[in-house]
């Protein structure tokens, strides 16, 4: 969110963010998500590789899905609803790797743009002129240079630290350059907000393999936070969550990206195949969310809410910036009280003060309530993932904070089966392995000062 090292903010730049929060706060309490009791009217469908399967088809599917399974809703009313509530569809033959860290995820990216021959498209709201950064730039440049096509978006705000001149190689060697919501409201293409940020993290190959994730262009990735390495106080590690897929689901998020690109008004874009017929890589059910400030609701948001109201047995979040507003509070709430292990990871150190101790101004409140609290040690952690019964899973950039559910585009891959959720929640252990629990009884022993600063900071949780 905030963090002086990756170019997030300077003190001069947080003060003026918050200056422009208090402008963009005057308007009323906007509708988060839709009526979350709404009555489902079409059959839950999913499609394959060569299109919509029949609703025989998709049955057998998502029985084979909840086949030995802890019990739940999940594949009965949440799917149902999250049909009606997400524009994109549930799609089948789909191969996911987890990716953990900044090393890992990195490789895997680099081999995709190496081996690309017709386009890369990648969206990114951090580009860093660092070394990781220049290594990106470097293959980009590369690979434009030897025909292919790559078309490329960075956010104006994440990308403030990172000189214009760092871009200028890419653009010389006909790469497709586009900066979402400048800045410089001089440079707008419609409507200026600056308020309106791109944090989605997205790489697209040849229309054939996609990532998404946490994970933003920097050198900060670069060392593993399960390893050997051991931080420093100017070098802290850094804990994060991506995804490779291969597939069918390809496709949708090929959509987002060149929705992004005209929404935007950038440059056409040179013809490519950006649609190849998709053949069937594995056996993972995948959607596609993709989440816009312009929409009247964030559709990653509901089907969270969604997921989350039909869980019977966890519920296991771990998100790097949590300011909570009273729905998220209440569904949790009223998950324990079902009966729910309702369990948040949460990081101990962070990149921004502010949304530390707002985040920890709910602590006493979720407590108190039965909800399991850990925070992440050793490491900085800035993923961005929820487990639910084992078998509704979701990676992405979305945090569980105002702005991304009201400001940001964002952008989450949703995966079913108990096959990715044994990943999830093996990920998800290592992780408690090395975390503190937090408990109400030490909790309430904290000094005066937290208080103080908790309280502080929470007035400005919607704007955080």
């Amino acid at each position: 969110m905030v963090m002086n090292k990756m170019g997030y903010a300077s003190s001069a730049k947080l003060v003026a963010a918050l200056c422009l929060a208090l402008f963009a706060g005057c308007g009323a309490m906007p509708s988060m998500v839709p009526d979350m009791a709404m009555q489902p009217s079409h059959p839950v469908r999913i499609e394959g590789a060569h299109g919509p399967l029949t609703t025989q088809q998709s049955k057998v599917i998502l029985a084979r899905l909840k086949k030995d399974g802890a019990e739940t809703n999940i594949f009965d009313r949440h799917l149902a609803l999250e049909t009606e509530i997400v524009g994109s569809p549930l799609v089948a033959g789909n191969k996911v790797d987890l990716l953990v860290d900044g090393p890992s995820t990195y490789k895997s990216m680099f081999a995709a743009i190496e081996n690309a021959k017709d386009h890369i498209n990648m969206e990114t709201y951090i580009i860093e002129d660092d070394e990781i950064g220049r290594r990106f730039a470097e293959l980009l440049v590369s690979k434009q240079r030897s025909g292919v096509q790559v078309n490329f978006i960075y956010d104006s705000v994440g990308a403030i630290g990172t000189p214009k001149e760092f871009f200028k190689p890419l653009q010389e060697s006909g790469v497709n350059v586009l900066e979402f919501n400048p800045v410089n409201p001089l440079l707008a293409r419609k409507g200026w907000d600056v308020n309106r940020r791109d944090h989605r993290k997205l790489l697209i190959a040849d229309g054939q393999v996609a990532f998404v994730g946490g994970i933003n262009i920097s050198s900060v990735y670069s060392s593993g936070s399960f390893g050997k390495s051991r931080p420093t106080k100017d070098n802290p590690l850094w804990r994060d969550t991506h995804l490779r897929m291969a597939g069918p689901v390809v496709s949708e998020f090929q959509k987002l990206f060149m929705a992004t690109w005209a929404e935007q008004r950038g440059a056409p874009l040179a013809p490519r195949n950006y649609f190849p017929e998709p053949g069937s890589k594995g056996n993972e059910v995948v959607r596609a969310i993709g989440s816009s400030p312009e929409e009247p609701y964030s559709q990653i948001y509901a089907t969270l809410l969604s997921a989350i109201n039909s869980a019977e047995t966890q519920v296991f979040l771990t998100n790097a910036y949590f300011v909570p507003d009273p729905q998220l509070l209440a569904t949790l709430k009223e998950a324990v009280q079902r009966g729910v292990d309702v369990r948040l990871l949460l990081p101990e150190k962070i990149d921004s003060a502010l949304v530390y101790h707002a985040s920890r101004s709910y602590y006493d409140e979720l407590l108190s309530a039965g909800v399991k609290i850990y925070e992440r040690q050793d490491a900085l952690l800035h993923a961005k993932t929820a487990l639910i019964d084992g078998v509704w899973s979701t990676v992405g950039s979305t945090n569980l904070d105002w702005r991304s559910f009201l400001n940001n585009q964002e952008i989450n891959a949703v995966m079913l089966g108990q096959d990715f959720g044994a990943k999830m929640q093996a990920l998800f252990e290592q992780d408690l392995a090395s975390s503190r629990l937090v408990t109400l009884e030490a909790w309430r022993n904290r000094s005066i000062v937290a208080r103080i600063k908790e309280r502080a900071a929470r007035l400005w949780a919607r704007w955080l």
